[in-house]
């Protein structure tokens, strides 16, 4: 019953969701080329927004827990676990005022309205996952710009996201380029959960009445060895996945 249910609220989700991505298209371009880098920095923040109300539609609800006060006048490198593209819009939004740009695959760089123009407009790296020295280049550029700017970068450092909630090991060569090229960034670890969830029954439809939470742990200095860095924020964001299949 819960699956035949969601085929409906799932049509009307896609509806909601793809007339965001168009209208938002648009005001991202007018912002941008008109009132410069702030006024899209908000226009996205404003799109994600409304795409984390699109999944109200499916009973999605969020809690995002951070019991810290974390600098905005410093650059910083968020690293969370990865389930799915729902992730993003909570990380967006939820941490805007520290200018969240992401490791992202160069695919999604082109054909998908506002999405695309972002990722190529707003200081992303777009990598090629079977170019390493591409992406690692790109990467290294990513952690200038944070340095330089006090932004921040998010990667995941699983590489590709858990269908199944379950942890995969990082992979260190990312996330130690970035903490190379912006070495005074505050290391942000977040534990993302259920939000696999919505893809348990694969693109369609989506999974519906889920609870995706977002818990934030102790920020982590970047100085010392990378090794125990690493491992001690792959530590704490596991430490916090708690939904498995």
């Amino acid at each position: 019953m819960r699956k035949l249910l969601a085929y409906p609220l799932t049509l009307i989700y896609f509806l909601f969701f793809g007339l965001c991505l168009l209208l938002f298209h648009p005001v991202q371009w007018i912002c941008l080329n008109l009132f410069g880098y702030d006024a899209h920095r908000a226009s996205v923040a404003l799109l994600n927004l409304c795409l984390l109300r699109c999944t109200h539609i499916l009973g999605t609800t969020y809690t995002f827990n951070n019991p810290y006060t974390i600098p905005t006048d410093r650059p910083l490198i968020i690293v969370a676990n990865h389930q799915s593209m729902n992730d993003i819009p909570p990380l967006i939004w939820y941490l805007r005022k520290h200018h969240p740009k992401f490791v992202s695959k160069k695919e999604l760089g082109n054909g998908i309205p506002s999405v695309s123009y972002n990722l190529r407009h707003g200081g992303s790296a777009l990598i090629d996952r079977n170019d390493s020295k591409q992406a690692l280049t790109e990467i290294g550029k990513l952690g200038k710009y944070i340095e330089a700017n006090h932004r921040s970068a998010v990667i995941f450092p699983e590489g590709t996201r858990s269908r199944t909630g379950l942890p995969k090991p990082f992979k260190a060569i990312g996330l130690k380029l970035l903490m190379k090229n912006a070495p005074s960034a505050l290391i942000v670890p977040i534990s993302i959960n259920n939000s696999w969830k919505m893809l348990r029954y694969g693109k369609f439809p989506y999974g519906i009445g889920n609870h995706l939470s977002f818990e934030v742990h102790r920020p982590i200095e970047n100085r010392g060895d990378p090794n125990i860095i690493l491992a001690t924020v792959e530590k704490a964001v596991v430490s916090g996945i708690t939904s498995f299949q």
